[in-house]
């Protein structure tokens, strides 16, 4: 079984191109990171951040034994994690037989989470969520391009449209 992580940043496209990966190949099943509590899981990334970003305060034991789960049951030869550390947390690095980070601009990754997780919003809880992103959350985004981005074995244009991003991910799977 191959085990392959999937990281971007938040909206940056990773849950949409893994349903369409999973659902187009044969023997494949996904985990998804947002499906999870942890503990140890950071609030206030601001300050995460600002002490150094350590990938391994979350305690990822649920998850671990999710992909414990999936290897136990041999159904599948492959498993793709919705995953936004790549290497970067001891607990999951070593299950991992690839990491793949889709490069989303963060303008494109802001718009489509206003779009996404906003719509029913209104101007003034927009601005304000702007605003706070500018101030706090906006360096986590960053960090992850500093860490995660070149941790990676592979990288995939977020630009591009879902077919392709599926396509290319499906390659690079089936071809190593």
């Amino acid at each position: 079984m191959k085990i392959i992580a999937i990281g971007a940043v938040t909206a940056g496209g990773k849950t949409t191109a893994i349903k369409s990966v999973v659902e187009s190949m044969q023997k494949a099943t996904a985990l998804h990171f947002d499906d999870y509590s942890f503990e140890g899981e950071v609030d206030d990334f601001y300050q995460w951040v600002i002490d150094g970003a350590d990938y391994n305060v979350w305690d990822l034991t649920p998850l671990k034994e999710d992909i414990e789960k999936v290897i136990e049951s041999g159904e599948f030869d492959y498993l793709f994690l919705d995953y936004p550390f790549a290497y970067q947390n001891k607990m999951i690095k070593d299950y991992l037989d690839c990491a793949i980070f889709i490069d989303t601009p963060l303008d494109i990754a802001m718009a489509r989470r206003v779009l996404r997780d906003m719509k029913d919003a209104s101007a003034d809880d927009i601005r304000s969520d702007m605003e706070i992103y500018l101030q706090y959350a906006r360096c986590a985004y960053v960090q992850m391009l500093k860490d995660i981005l070149p941790a990676s074995d592979y990288v995939v244009d977020g630009t591009k449209n879902l077919e392709v991003i599926v396509e290319e991910i499906k390659s690079i799977v089936t071809e190593w």
